[in-house]
């Protein structure tokens, strides 16, 4: 059998046996749509090692998966000598245990769907309420830089006057939230929805500088949109605008107009695992 249908079924196997302990999938969920892929291929892969390559990727999924219904982030590594990788998920700092499961649990299905092929040495899967990344330890030692552009989603230009500058504002309120917030943080400001995280175990102060850049980024690549995701390699952020108020505030005015009162910000703390990674909580159904 080819180590690359090899590879497929056993990960496979690992969605079957871990649904025997964990409930269903909720296939209703858009928290699995996928948002992008970057996959960088090395065609050096071949024979014995092609195998062996495809084994460690299996054994680390192995390793993954049980913890995704227990914190939402978890790094581990597979393989040895010349065939080891590393890797991590991490689910949105708002979502549920069982959310955050149910997210990485589709990880193998969707890969098996050819998205990067086997011979990848690294690959990162971005899905809207989780990703998952990993690479061979020799394509590791190839530093990369925390603020480098993944990818960004710009949205419908044609905003009220005044929008972007509402948007900054509530920028500034972002940058400071996510390192209050241990790495995660969503809030509204004024008619402007923002979120942002940082990758687990990204320290206060590198999160926030993180954070700027990709507020930085969003200014100058997505002038005008209402709406913007920014994916960094260390962190991510998104906005939405909402010219009638954010939908479920009650401090917004349906005009959209502003006084101080229709400023609310809340911190959503990630939970302890963003904190402290490997570190489980219990499972709640």
């Amino acid at each position: 059998m080819d180590s690359t249908w090899k590879l497929m079924f056993s990960l496979l196997s690992v969605n079957l046996l871990w649904g025997i302990y964990l409930p269903c999938v909720n296939t209703n969920s858009d928290y699995s749509n996928l948002v992008y892929k970057n996959c960088t291929s090395q065609q050096k892969f071949t024979g014995s090692s092609h195998e062996s390559h495809s084994q460690a990727l299996s054994f680390l999924f192995q390793e993954l998966l049980p913890h995704s219904s227990q914190s939402r982030f978890f790094k581990a590594s597979a393989g040895g000598n010349n065939n080891a990788v590393s890797g991590l998920f991490q689910c949105r700092g708002d979502l549920t245990n069982r959310d955050c499961y149910d997210c990485v649990n589709t990880l193998p299905e969707i890969l098996s769907k050819n998205l990067c092929t086997s011979k990848a040495v690294a690959a990162r899967i971005q899905l809207k309420g989780c990703y998952f990344n990993y690479e061979t330890d020799e394509f590791m030692e190839e530093a990369f830089n925390k603020h480098e552009l993944l990818h960004k989603i710009c949205g419908e230009k044609g905003a009220d006057i005044g929008f972007e500058e509402l948007r900054d504002e509530a920028f500034v309120a972002m940058e400071s939230g996510v390192i209050d917030g241990h790495g995660f943080y969503t809030g509204d400001y004024g008619s402007v929805h923002v979120l942002a995280q940082c990758e687990g175990d990204l320290g206060g102060c590198d999160c926030g500088e993180c954070v700027t850049s990709a507020a930085q980024i969003a200014q100058e690549e997505c002038i005008g949109s209402t709406s913007g995701q920014i994916y960094l390699d260390r962190c991510s952020i998104s906005y939405s605008y909402y010219p009638y108020g954010v939908p479920g505030n009650k401090y917004h005015d349906k005009g959209g107009g502003g006084n101080n009162t229709g400023k609310s910000m809340a911190i959503v703390l990630g939970g302890a695992a963003a904190l402290f990674f490997g570190r489980a909580s219990p499972y709640n159904p």
